[in-house]
């Protein structure tokens, strides 16, 4: 049965539009390990994804994305020239994953962090409640509820 999610990028990185103009991404470069074991342990092909713009103004849900490859070693972490290089990192122990997505739906206006801490149902949402990863799951009735949000305009 596939899972929901909620994914934060911050917008100047790689936005909800850039997402619709590539129509998939990699999502690379995450170096938290809760965020790491759900992208390779529970993150399957076709998981419906809250994409959520932070860092910005507003900050919020954007629009929706789904899970389009499952969990794989994050190349990022084997390549000194990258920000998210790993030393530790090998060939035998990756340490890091990513998955890859692909777009759905851009809202018509972003469903603000404020809007989401007011709507009755969302009180549980770990993004409301200061959660900084990156990665957190949402429940089926969650995301429906904040899909409609976004979807009203």
């Amino acid at each position: 049965m596939a899972k929901c999610w909620l994914m934060k990028s911050e917008p100047e990185v790689f936005s909800i539009d850039d997402l619709a103009r590539e129509g998939t991404t990699s999502w690379e470069g995450v170096r938290n390990y809760q965020a790491r074991n759900f992208m390779r342990d529970e993150m399957r092909v076709g998981d419906r994804v809250l994409y959520y713009h932070s860092n910005a103004d507003p900050t919020g849900v954007a629009g929706l994305a789904r899970v389009a490859r499952t969990g794989y070693p994050d190349p990022t972490a084997r390549d000194a020239a990258s920000d998210y290089f790993d030393p530790k990192a090998s060939d035998d122990d990756p340490r890091w994953y990513m998955v890859d997505l692909e777009f759905e739906e851009r809202f018509p206006r972003v469903v603000t962090l404020d809007e989401l801490r007011a709507t009755p149902g969302l009180e549980k949402m770990l993004v409301i409640n200061k959660s900084r990863l990156s990665v957190q799951p949402v429940t089926d009735a969650e995301f429906a509820m904040v899909a409609k949000l976004g979807r009203a305009g």
